[in-house]
């Protein structure tokens, strides 16, 4: 399975027109973006709406992404490598856009490669497990695809490095889907970790001292035992540029699927992923940094303990058949700003959410909720009415995919942003090397690289299995 890679300028001219005539379309719109999927973003008949391809149809991609992108856009491919996946997605597809009047033939693939070379595909959703995540999304921006992306985008910190440089180089617009950034709230505050942000920036806490992000605690297993792989599931396609093992299974637990290293489980592995590192510190890590003005940089120092369900050598799992993520865990990230900034399974206060202490206040949020001295300050000394679009980039948040595909139409870059996004997910990767090998780590956020540690050092990239490389 050979990279293959083509320049942007192959896109179709119809591709052109559209981003040309979304400039005009916008200006003409008065109604606000995420009211109508359609008319705020010019979109007037079915065959003017952006072609979509979509990569990897499993549980998330059915209950969230899919239906979600078939509001903005047309699907007419569907791949995934668990032809069970595959079919649903399709069926789902068709009775979706059937509804809608939308008669297009949706093809099933195994490959991702048969929707990137695809002229008349414009955009692409990668619902894939992690470890696939930053091939697929560098070879769509070379093919002249426009890309979401679930999060975590990386599996190391030299992935993300690899992102930015394709993008810089092919100039696609590239939305990750770390909806806290655009969702999230109730009547009385539609946006939570908006508002969080946006109190922070303001002042509003004092200075922030030190933030905790609490992430849950990560699942462990027994000895899981070598079965046949599933009808239907390639499995070395799955596997990926991860090494070649056997497929093991054992009980099923509440999330719905068995414990394998691979539905939804793959989490768990870090051969595929980061436990709940990369998992939950994806999204509160994000807002943690956008919040203290870290977005575009990166800790100067990380430390902590881990706790992990099977044996560890030198950083590296010693058994293959057992979940081996971190299941309790603190780590401490020192910024340049002083700002201490904290990833624990849990708090005695809270097992989820983030905890801004200033000198003058704290503050909590999470999904649920969103508490502190400064909200009930909102009631008397309310935040600008403007706070939150200048902070949400100009535009008035809401829909994080409808904020992407109007960033289609205008070129600019969206919410959660991929140079923002990979300085969040360095946090949490070098969070994992430093409790894998059980030491403090020093790290330059300006030349992005571990320092005076030339073993840590070496985990910012891994091995690629042969044929699976990232090449850019």
């Amino acid at each position: 399975m050979a990279s293959r890679s083509r320049s942007a300028a192959s896109s179709s001219s119809r591709r052109d027109f559209l981003k040309q005539a979304s400039l005009a379309a916008l200006a003409g719109a008065s109604l606000p973006y995420w009211a109508t999927a359609e008319s705020a973003h010019g979109f007037t008949l079915a065959n003017d709406r952006p072609v979509v391809g979509c990569i990897g149809t499993g549980d998330r991609w059915r209950g969230g992404i899919g239906p979600n992108v078939m509001n903005f856009g047309d699907v007419v491919a569907v791949c995934d490598v668990d032809a069970n996946h595959v079919g649903a997605g399709r069926e789902q597809v068709r009775n979706t856009q059937g509804k809608r009047g939308v008669d297009r033939e949706v093809s099933m693939h195994e490959d991702y490669r048969a929707i990137l070379d695809r002229k008349d595909i414009d955009v692409v959703t990668i619902v894939t497990p992690d470890h696939w995540h930053s091939k697929i999304a560098i070879e769509a921006m070379q093919a002249g695809k426009d890309v979401y992306c679930e999060k975590p985008l990386t599996l190391t910190i030299n992935e993300g490095k690899q992102i930015i440089s394709v993008l810089k180089q092919t100039n696609r617009v590239f939305q990750v889907g770390t909806q806290q950034r655009s969702e999230m709230g109730n009547k009385d505050v539609p946006q939570f970790f908006l508002t969080a942000v946006a109190l922070v920036h303001a002042g509003r806490l004092g200075k922030i001292n030190k933030v905790t992000c609490a992430i849950g605690q990560a699942p462990g297993s027994g000895e899981l035992q070598t079965v046949e792989v599933p009808k239907g599931l390639n499995w070395n396609l799955w596997l990926g540029q991860a090494p070649v093992v056997d497929y093991v299974s054992g009980p099923k637990p509440e999330r719905g699927y068995p414990q394998t290293r691979c539905h939804y489980e793959f989490r768990w592995w870090y051969e595929y992923s980061g436990g709940k590192m990369t998992d939950w510190g994806a999204h509160h890590v994000d807002i943690a940094q956008w919040a203290i003005g870290m977005d575009n940089s990166g800790p100067v120092s990380v430390e902590g303990t881990a706790e992990h369900p099977c044996p560890m050598k030198d950083g590296v799992p010693q058994v293959t058949n057992r979940y081996n993520a971190a299941t309790k865990f603190h780590v401490k990230c020192v910024f340049p700003n002083g700002v201490e900034l904290n990833i624990v399974d849990s708090h005695p206060e809270f097992d989820n959410g983030i905890l801004f202490e200033g000198t003058e206040a704290r503050l909590f949020v999470n999904r649920g909720k969103i508490t502190g001295k400064p909200i009930e300050d909102l009631k008397t000394n309310p935040l600008p009415e403007d706070a939150l679009v200048k902070l949400y980039k100009g535009k008035k948040p809401g829909s994080h995919m409808g904020n992407f595909f109007e960033c289609l139409r205008s070129r600019e870059q969206p919410i959660s942003d991929v140079f923002t996004h990979h300085r969040a997910m360095t946090t949490c990767h070098l969070a994992n090397i430093a409790i894998r090998l059980g030491r403090k780590l020093e790290w330059d956020p300006v030349t992005e690289h571990i320092l005076n540690d030339q073993d840590a050092a070496q985990w910012e990239a891994r091995e690629q299995r042969k044929g699976f490389e990232i090449v850019v």
